[in-house]
């Protein structure tokens, strides 16, 4: 049995963040708004076991898309068996950045059960434990998010833009709109990276989908949604 009825909120901001496209391979270049895949990996940093999964089921985008462009350094290059000279490897790349960015962002924890776990036993290497329920991974996810505690610090996109949360009490607080049409919230933000296949772990393949951004909010379908272009 899948437990999916307890959907938490997170606020998440950062003064830069790069939601890289893949197809431009090149440069850098953000998407306009923070992919399922980054806003899981958030989830992920504060809590995260293999007896459950987070499902990204709607962003709420809070600060208007503002861009900025940034030349730095990289290195074109991966580290080998042979040495390498960062001088004769160094180039210099332009990167699309967003600024000034603050998400609303609304997952829900899915239970994965023993059966589920059993099958995927080789991907996680892991042996359920005889006291595990849903009740107790809820109670560990709000503690360590009420506190602000992470197993590694959440990152927008690449892990040099590092993310402040919060956890949101949607019941308790009023909370901050989104933007509306008029700041550039109503928008079609075209083919979208959703997430990444990880069902065969020798052919990792990407998922894709297209989101509509209505008055600042976008719903993210379930990844078995026939909306999930694979």
């Amino acid at each position: 049995m899948e437990h999916t009825d307890r959907e938490y909120c997170l606020e998440v901001w950062g003064d830069m963040a790069c939601f890289t496209r893949p197809e431009l391979k090149v440069e850098r270049v953000s998407y306009d708004v923070i992919t399922p895949s980054a806003a899981r990996a958030i989830f992920e940093a504060i809590f995260w076991k293999p007896a459950i999964h987070w499902q990204i089921t709607k962003i709420e985008v809070l600060n208007p898309v503002k861009w900025t462009s940034v030349r730095r350094n990289e290195v074109g290059a991966v580290a080998g068996k042979s040495t390498i000279y960062i001088e004769d490897k160094r180039q210099q790349k332009n990167s699309l950045l967003l600024k000034d960015v603050r998400y609303r962002i609304w997952a829900k924890m899915e239970y994965r059960s023993v059966a589920k776990r059993k099958i995927e036993k080789d991907l996680f290497s892991h042996e359920p434990g005889r006291d595990e329920n849903p009740m107790k991974y809820y109670q560990m996810f709000e503690r360590r998010a009420s506190k602000g505690q992470c197993f590694n610090q959440p990152y927008l996109g690449t892990r040099e833009f590092s993310a402040a949360f919060r956890l949101v009490n949607s019941d308790d607080e009023a909370l901050t709109p989104p933007i509306s049409e008029e700041q550039g919230g109503t928008k079609d933000l075209g083919i979208m990276l959703y997430d990444m296949d990880f069902q065969d772990p020798k052919n990792i393949q990407p998922m894709f989908y297209r989101p509509q951004m209505k008055a600042g909010v976008i719903i993210v379908p379930p990844i078995n949604s026939e909306e999930i272009l694979r």
